[in-house]
């Protein structure tokens, strides 16, 4: 059994960033996939703008996203920044802040989840 935390850090301008989503969604998805492993998918930062992006059905990594929805979160503070709240909320995905506004990753730590950044 694994614990892997996976936080999509990365904005959605350019292809490097495109990468780093599609590689974390992938990441997120094979422990998504294994019943004895628990996953939290977390959007930081600037990764808050993919979840709008992400909910379009046309969207190439729609799909992709819609497998691992379901232990998707997103950071309160940062959804709000960067004015993705409402879509964010829209599409169901919990809002944490249980950091001053922001996901603790201590908190992750010290319940033994790995910690892996796109």
């Amino acid at each position: 059994m694994a614990k892997a935390a996976v936080v999509i850090l990365a904005g959605t301008d350019g292809h490097t960033n495109l990468g780093r989503l599609v590689n974390g969604l992938e990441a997120a998805k094979e422990f998504a996939d294994n019943d004895e492993d628990e996953l939290e998918l977390i959007f930081d930062g600037a990764g808050t703008q993919w979840i709008p992006e992400l909910e379009a059905e046309d969207h190439d990594y729609h799909d992709l996203y819609q497998s691992v929805k379901a232990d998707a979160s997103a950071c309160d503070y940062c959804s709000g920044a960067f004015g993705v709240d409402e879509a964010v909320a829209d599409a169901g995905v919990v809002q944490i802040d249980d950091n001053d506004g922001h996901p603790s990753i201590r908190s992750l730590v010290d319940d033994d989840y790995e910690i892996i950044t796109f």
